[in-house]
């Protein structure tokens, strides 16, 4: 489902007309509630940089929101992974920035950097695995969600329309049974199927009465 047809739906399952920018609204708070909700491939993003020798610091992508992993790579590209850890933690094991080494631990310093410790002792290159927020369907036009899974993000902004509208309160249930139901099969997706394979963890199995 792209935004257009997504917008015909709203619309026409509402029986009222909305303008674009209200539109725009439920469907960004539709798929906000979506992805805080569900882990799913569209969801992770992986870039690599390097650290600065004698600075602890090392800045977050833009789009950060929160980490999968946070590895160094030797000359070799072997992954050693950080341990996440708290700014106390950091300043405590590690009271000397001036003394370096390669780097064990990390922690989320403020919005737009984390810290590290020890303090990097040479221009290490680093992989970060990290959450963000997709390209949102109002500007992209499609987005895995819609081409996917269309029926959390349909049923999740029509929760939202029909709050803006004030809609009787039985009505309101009803969309919100749809979403949760929608949610439902999403997170048997995302945060089940998504995470194992037949080898490792046999295939799943109804119980047969």
């Amino acid at each position: 489902m792209n935004y257009t047809n997504l917008k015909a739906n709203i619309q026409d399952i509402c029986e009222n007309t909305f303008t674009d920018d209200q539109l725009a609204l439920f469907t960004d708070q539709a798929e906000q509630k979506i992805y805080n909700t569900v882990q799913i491939p569209a969801l992770r993003r992986n870039v690599s940089g390097a650290l600065t020798s004698g600075n602890k610091y090392l800045s977050t992508p833009t789009d950060f929101l929160y980490t999968y992993s946070l590895a160094v790579l030797d000359s070799s590209s072997v992954h050693t992974f950080l341990i996440n850890k708290d700014v106390n933690f950091i300043r405590e094991a590690y009271p000397n920035p001036a003394t370096t080494g390669v780097p064990v631990h990390y922690a989320y310093f403020d919005e737009d950097s984390f810290i590290l410790g020890p303090t990097p002792n040479a221009a290490l290159n680093v992989e970060l695995h990290y959450g963000y927020y997709p390209e949102s369907i109002v500007t992209a036009g499609t987005t895995w969600l819609g081409d996917e899974f269309d029926s959390a993000l349909l049923n999740g902004s029509l929760l939202e329309a029909i709050r803006f509208i004030k809609g009787e309160q039985d009505m309101v249930a009803n969309y919100e049974k749809l979403y949760v139901h929608a949610i439902g099969l999403l997170k048997n997706l995302g945060d089940g199927k998504l995470r194992e394979d037949a080898y490792r963890a046999g295939q799943y199995r109804q119980a047969v009465s």
